[in-house]
């Protein structure tokens, strides 16, 4: 539902979570939330933290913070998102570091500052200035800048306070206490605590209770305080009301209330935090996410506009991330403006409207397709390693056994495995890396952890006995090897990385040692493209090599900047490389880099979350759709990759219902090109294998045609283009390319054009002779119809490439609401007042035969009808001015209503036959005008 950047941390001991969806089986859960003691915020969120307090720790896994006293209230930086502020009934505000998962929190706080002013309430950071604190306790407020560690004011005390004095601050950094110090007016008149908020033009939001008891609302204009703008009662409670953009929590209470719906909970709320809007995932068109804190759990809860795609009207530029002065400058009177940032834009969605692939669904299969019952999986492989490995026939899987045995299966054979011993490969150690001979389907290459690289020859159909001999045996690097990689082009040739610091090509057909590459300080991932090969390194380097030229790199440049590892392939033919790795604050990463200019560093970055395992990619040359997932993740990352701005389009996310071994990709050819199949995975979950499709979603109708746009001819990168010593002498071949193109489907670029079909019938049919009944029905059904029959397109039939299917839920609502509310309900208001008007106007009578049969048609005399359209003179313009002006300040969504509306459109009726009369009575001669 939203990007899993995030995770959580305990106050009394603080404990760090993850969060990452807002379905029940991931709430945070063993929390216990602090009590109600303390006035200040029980939970509060940055982009990619969130905080709350506790009285205990229950999870002894989870990393603490030492707090010696009961944290009454914290606050993140608005410019940082790991820096935390908290005071404590120690009268005492700490300034935390926050650290990630994999690091060991600070033992002491950055900055301790020393108040002497009794137990502290409230902290909170100043939304424009840096390093600037506002501290509040019974006494009063103070005002610090943490640099100096030195209060700017003294202790300001209102004139009437009650004990705990709540502050909030906007640009100006004003005060506001319960009872308003600058005016002395009274806020709420309930003696229990309130809250306030600035919102939109220096106006206040305050929440507390009157003297009934009843939760309250009232709105203030911060310029004169006198009275309030406007109130709201709510419902009778003793729990605490917090208010916050656009929403108000009650503490204790069971709903979450908005302005413009409910969302109702199953726990007791503890406390509510906002994300800021930087962290919101705007490829759902999430436009607010709370983070609610119960007694046991943390409940992301998700707010969501339902449209399909990004729109720029939901997301205003909203503010950055960066100070706009510093706490001296505010002190000296300078007021300024945090810039606002367009990153909900750029940094979520990346533009991907420009993308075809933005609606790509990734499905797994249906069951018969599964390998299910597998046991003993080995799910603890080195990093570097995918974790197991598949061709368009055969899924080999590491087993949890002495001797590193690997599990092989044939695709072709799903169902439940036996509960009886299954014949494996005994590899004799443990499993360092493996992977297929992408030339030959059954031979399987294995790295061990004794620096020896061992070939497999599968038997066809299978393993029907344990193999304990490998083929070939592969010596040379003198310690343990960490990945292995087989040259895309040339057979038989293959590239490993080792502790040796070395990478080695190898001729698996001779067995020998070609080529012996130098020049890293770490680890080292690989990946080999034509003639040259790349290495990402734990040094912090990028490398190009050409091994025919050269043991030592060509090219040299900044890597990502974190130690945990990185992964690197080839995109865009060659001319930039596709980096994932880590920054310096852990964050899982995307970077690209130029092939031919390294040096200079990435020319785009992506972020992704916070995860501990490094995000494996695979990258279709076709299509160029990047794929990306890791071990033990839920997500899979989708990015369609261009070879200018903005370089990363976002499409959207496949979620797995539980934690994967990861994903490996099959052969083009194994895809459903007939479903516009782009991409062919293989899932490997605790105890199957599933065959996972991802799709780009196109209208039903138009299925039956080959979709050439997202099929180009694809290069046949089962086959070999060459031999290992061809290329070692010099050669570079290329994959020969085919068309996916079933003989029977015609290209979709070639298919005719579909006609264009008329939603509504035309005006003529509605003018032919009918009977009174019927033009009366039609009448009625025409004005229904016109209601939705307006010119400018709805943005689902702008869109293209849609399955029709995906639209059901909303088309749906659409049609449930507009045309059986709507309709019904203005089809009605007709009826009714067509009745009695027509009633009306037949005890009323007519001047002129025509004109009163018109009257009698329309239900309405023609004096009723220039009274409801305020027309004095009967002269088209007038009329239909008037007209439309009526039936649109009498709309419904403004406060007027359907039978008002029937009455102008009946109006307007009356006055356009009465033109008619006229003309044509006009038109006579005049000795037929006298007869009439």
């Amino acid at each position: 539902m939203f990007s899993c950047r995030d995770f959580c941390l305990h106050f009394k001991i603080p404990l760090i979570y993850r969060y990452s969806c807002v379905s029940a089986q991931d709430w945070i859960a063993n929390v216990r939330g602090g009590s109600f003691s303390s006035q200040g915020k029980h939970i509060k969120s940055s982009c990619s933290l969130v905080a709350f307090n506790t009285d205990q720790a229950v999870c002894p896994s989870s990393l603490s913070l030492p707090v010696p006293d009961l944290v009454t209230d914290l606050d993140f930086s608005p410019f940082d998102d790991y820096l935390l502020a908290t005071c404590s009934a120690d009268e005492t505000v700490k300034l935390w570091r926050v650290c990630d998962l994999d690091q060991d929190q600070p033992n002491n706080a950055e900055v301790t500052l020393s108040t002497a002013d009794g137990r502290l309430e409230i902290v909170l950071f100043h939304p424009v200035a840096s390093g600037l604190l506002a501290v509040a306790s019974a006494r009063g407020v103070q005002v610090w800048d943490v640099t100096r560690d030195a209060a700017l004011t003294g202790k300001h005390t209102p004139s009437v306070f009650i004990p705990t004095t709540i502050t909030a601050l906007n640009t100006r950094f004003s005060l506001v206490f319960n009872y308003f110090t600058l005016s002395c007016v009274q806020g709420h008149q309930g003696n229990r605590d309130s809250r306030v908020l600035w919102v939109k033009d220096d106006n206040l939001l305050t929440t507390g209770f009157n003297q009934m008891r009843q939760q309250e609302v009232r709105l203030w204009d911060s310029r004169k305080l006198s009275s309030s703008l406007s109130s709201l009662s709510l419902a009778t409670s003793n729990a605490h009301c917090f208010s916050g953009s656009f929403f108000m929590f009650h503490e204790a209470d069971l709903s979450l209330s908005l302005s413009v719906s409910h969302c109702l909970t199953d726990v007791l709320t503890r406390g509510v935090a906002l994300v800021p809007k930087l962290a919101l995932d705007v490829s759902c068109c999430e436009v607010l996410r709370l983070m609610q804190l119960t007694d046991n759990f943390i409940v992301p809860i998700s707010y969501q506009v339902p449209r399909k795609d990004f729109h720029v009207d939901l997301y205003p530029d909203t503010v950055g991330h960066t100070p706009a002065m510093t706490a001296e400058d505010w002190w000296k009177g300078e007021n300024k403006q945090v810039l606002n940032s367009s990153g909900l834009v750029m940094g979520n969605s990346m533009d991907s409207s420009s993308s075809k692939f933005r609606h790509i669904q990734g499905a797994v299969l249906h069951r018969d397709t599964h390998i299910t019952n597998l046991r003993g999986l080995h799910l603890t492989t080195p990093g570097e390693c995918d974790g197991f490995c598949a061709n368009g026939q055969c899924v080999a899987v590491p087993l949890a056994i002495a001797g590193g045995q690997i599990a092989v299966f044939e695709l072709s054979q799903p169902g439940k495995l036996p509960d009886t011993t299954l014949p494996t490969i005994q590899n004799s150690v443990n499993v360092a890396d493996f992977c297929w001979d992408p030339f030959d389907t059954h031979k399987l290459v294995v790295a061990g952890d004794d620096a020896k690289i061992r070939m497999w020859q599968i038997p066809k159909g299978g393993l029907t006995e344990t193999l304990t001999e490998p083929e070939r045996v592969l010596r040379g690097h003198t310690e343990k090897i960490y990945s292995i990689k087989f040259h895309p082009h040339a057979s038989s040739l293959l590239a490993s990385s080792s502790y040796d610091l070395t990478v080695r090509l190898w001729n698996l057909e001779t067995g020998e040692e070609v080529k012996r590459l130098s020049g890293h300080q770490d680890q080292v991932c690989l990946s080999v493209y034509g003639k040259l090969l790349a290495t990402v390194c734990k040094d912090g380097k990028v490398r190009l090599y050409d091994p025919r030229k050269s043991t030592l790199p060509v090219q040299e440049g900044p890597g990502p900047e974190g130690q945990r590892g990185a992964r690197v392939v080839w995109v865009c033919d060659g001319k930039y490389l596709l980096v994932s790795g880590f920054d310096s604050r852990s964050e899982r990463q995307l970077y690209l880099f130029s092939a031919e200019s390294l040096a200079s560093g990435s020319v785009a970055s992506a972020p992704a979350d916070v995860s501990p395992s490094t995000l494996i990619p695979f990258y279709d040359p076709d299509t160029s759709v990047l794929i990306l997932t890791g071990k033990g993740d839920t997500r899979v990352y989708i990015y369609e990759i261009v070879p200018e701005a903005p370089y990363f389009m976002e499409c959207s996310s496949f979620h797995s219902s539980e934690p994967h071994k990861g994903l490996c990709f099959l052969p083009k050819a194994e895809c459903d090109v007939c479903d516009v199949e782009v991409a062919r995975a293989i899932r490997l979950g605790k105890t199957t294998i599933e065959p996972v499709a991802f799709r780009v979603p196109r209208v039903k109708v138009r299925k039956e045609f080959f979709q050439d746009d997202v099929f180009p001819e694809t290069a046949v990168w089962w086959e070999a283009a060459l031999t290992a010593a061809a290329w070692l002498s010099g050669s570079n071949g290329q994959h020969r390319k085919i068309s996916l193109r079933p003989k029977d489907m015609m290209p979709v670029s070639e298919a005719p054009k579909e006609a264009p079909v008329r939603k509504y019938l035309p005006s003529s049919v509605y003018l032919e002779e009918k009977t009174d009944e019927q033009k009366k029905e039609e009448l009625l059904s025409a004005m229904v119809a016109k209601l939705g029959n307006r010119e400018d397109p709805l943005p689902q039939e702008s869109y293209e490439g849609v399955d029709e299917d995906e639209w059901a839920k909303y088309l749906a609502q659409i049609i449930v609401m507009g045309a059986q509310v709507v309709g019904r309900a203005f089809a009605r208001a007709l009826r009714q007042e067509f009745a009695a008007s027509q009633a009306a106007a037949e005890a009323r009578g007519g001047a002129g035969r025509q004109s009163a049969a018109a009257s009698s048609f329309t239900g309405m005399t023609l004096q009723e009808a220039q009274q409801i359209l305020n027309i004095s003179t009967l002269t088209p313009e007038e009329i239909q001015k008037n007209y439309e002006h009526l039936f649109k300040v009498n709309d419904k969504a403004v406060g007027g209503s359907f039978y008002l509306q029937s009455k102008v459109v009946r109006a307007k009726e009356r006055l356009d036959e009465e033109l008619s009369i006229q003309q044509q009575h006009q038109s006579k001669p005049p000795d037929q005008q006298q007869q009439t």
